[in-house]
């Protein structure tokens, strides 16, 4: 038990040297001697959890993708008959929280694989979530599956990395789920001013 607090502690510290880091000075110039030194962890303990810091950086996104999908769980069921907004809420609420780690990872730092890992993963997800939609409600979709997941998160991540990058936000996570909700079930035609909401 200890030693599992232990692990936790040194993990956590390492991770947040390296978003620490990234922020100030841009994540392609760091080594492991910096992330430790930051982190006060012994080298020898950093390679006994990650290869090398491209692996730490891909562990955390895991691990942040982990605790998204914890938070976004619990409103599957309801999401399954129609948009309710509230996953576009959690997830913009969830990125105010990891501000910093969303940053990084939105940037395409590490030559954008974590940016693509999170990208793909969520693009999985959600397109599950879509074919599960569509099959409760007897419907056929006009577009694949994966092109709309894909579209889908490009959107929301384009508009997540714009809203994180400002400080302070330029409107509360409720508020950019909205309209990123409003976007979706409208169409960019309504959104520009024309026509009525359908």
């Amino acid at each position: 038990m200890a030693e599992d607090r232990r692990t936790r502690r040194t993990r956590r510290a390492l991770r947040d040297a390296l978003v620490e880091l990234a922020l100030e000075r841009g994540y392609a110039g760091l080594t492991v001697e910096d992330i430790t030194e930051r982190a006060d962890v012994a080298r020898a303990t950093f390679y006994s959890h990650y290869r090398d810091k491209d692996d730490l950086l891909t562990r955390i996104t895991a691990d942040l993708l982990q605790e998204l999908d914890e938070r976004l769980h619990p409103l599957a069921e309801e999401t399954q008959t129609g948009f309710t907004g509230k996953p576009l809420t959690e997830l913009f609420r969830h990125a105010r929280q990891e501000r910093g780690l969303y940053l990084v990872i939105l940037r395409g730092e590490g030559d954008g694989k974590a940016l693509r890992a999170f990208h793909d993963e969520s693009a999985r997800r959600v397109g599950e979530v879509f074919s599960t939609r569509t099959r409760h409600s007897g419907v056929t979709p006009r577009l694949p599956a994966d092109l709309l997941a894909r579209a889908w998160v490009g959107e929301q991540l384009a508009v997540l990395h714009w809203w994180l990058e400002q400080d302070p936000a330029p409107m509360p996570a409720e508020e950019a789920g909205r309209m990123l909700l409003d976007l979706a079930v409208h169409g960019r035609l309504w959104a520009s001013g024309y026509g009525s909401p359908s």
